[in-house]
C-alpha cells in the first residue's frame, strides 16, 4: 500500500500508475484520501438507471424552474 500527495501524483503519474497495477494507491488531497483501482480488462455494458438517474431532469426544465422561482422571488418584492 501507498500513499501519495495529488501533487507527487500529478507530476509522477506514470511511475503510479505503474505501482497502481501491483499494489493499492491511495492519493491524499487536503483531508480527502481516493484509492486508485485497476479494472482488468474492457469495460462492457452498461449499468442500469438508479432511482436517482430515473429522477433527473433536461436543462431545459431546470432552467424554466430556476426562471420562475427567481421571477417570483423579484414579483414579491
Amino acid at each position: 500500500m501507498t500513499v501519495v500527495s495529488s501533487k507527487e501524483f500529478v507530476s509522477n503519474h506514470d511511475r503510479y500508475f505503474d505501482l497502481a497495477m501491483k499494489e493499492l494507491l491511495y492519493i491524499r488531497n487536503g483531508r480527502n484520501v481516493f484509492q486508485v483501482s485497476l479494472a482488468n480488462g474492457k469495460i462492457t455494458g452498461h449499468k442500469k438507471p438508479d432511482d436517482d438517474f430515473k429522477q433527473a431532469i433536461t436543462m431545459e426544465e431546470f432552467r424554466k424552474r430556476t426562471h420562475d422561482i427567481i421571477y417570483k422571488f423579484f414579483e414579491n418584492k
